[in-house]
């Protein structure tokens, strides 16, 4: 390979060093119309309905603050009734599952396949006392799950959302919804396709910062 006139230089770098230096640029912020994330070592005095979730992401995907998970967060204030048995898939640091049970879901299975990101959401879930309505396990997207949900969360990435699509309606009650985002801008026609494809239909679709989230239903064609 030619190198060119630069040099070539290489370092080990351990993932501690950044699991914990990013902590200075993590503050308490306000995601929804009442989600508020803190982070576990700062303080923060809740407004008036505000929900405080306390989060420490460590090396687990999900601080609350992108734009992928935000826009969840704001449906999921729409969307979850008191009552609802919900899945999240890839759950990560177990934030959204946190959102559901917050906001008045009975039960919520929290999954993910990566069982350093599923230690951490279960962390999260003791620190946010609600480990009586949520779950954790590993799971490749819903094959550990039991029974059907009322509402699905997929904050994941296109092609695997496409993928999930083959599962859901096994897994989803009757009338139910799929909540999906991760979807780059570039990727929603593909995403609408395989919608409309199995049969679903899209309530909403919500654009931010480059990034889509999908409302989704059983039945029908697209909205």
């Amino acid at each position: 390979m030619d190198k060119g006139l630069g040099d070539i230089a290489c370092a080990e770098i351990q993932d501690e060093d950044w699991s914990e230096t990013w902590k200075a640029y993590y503050h308490p912020e306000k995601i929804g119309e009442r989600i508020v994330v803190k982070p576990s070592w700062e303080t923060y005095t809740a407004g008036k309905d505000e929900l405080i979730i306390e989060l420490d992401p460590g090396m687990a995907f999900g601080t609350g603050t992108h734009p992928t998970t935000s826009m969840c967060v704001r449906a999921l204030e729409d969307i979850v009734r008191p009552g609802m048995r919900i899945f999240d898939v890839g759950t990560g640091s177990g934030v959204l599952a946190i959102a559901a049970a917050k906001l008045g879901a009975s039960e919520v299975c929290a999954v993910d396949f990566d069982p350093l990101a599923v230690r951490i959401a279960g962390e999260n879930v003791a620190i946010n006392q609600v480990e009586h309505i949520v779950c954790t396990g590993q799971s490749d997207l819903l094959q550990n799950t039991e029974g059907r949900a009322d509402l699905i969360i997929a904050n994941i990435v296109a092609d695997i959302i496409i993928r999930l699509l083959d599962d859901v309606s096994k897994k989803l009650n009757s009338g139910g919804t799929l909540l999906a985002s991760g979807i780059i801008n570039d990727r929603i026609a593909d995403v609408t396709a395989a919608v409309m494809a199995h049969g679903f239909t899209i309530d909403k679709v919500i654009e931010e910062g480059g990034w889509a989230a999908m409302v989704i239903h059983q039945g029908g064609s697209e909205a």
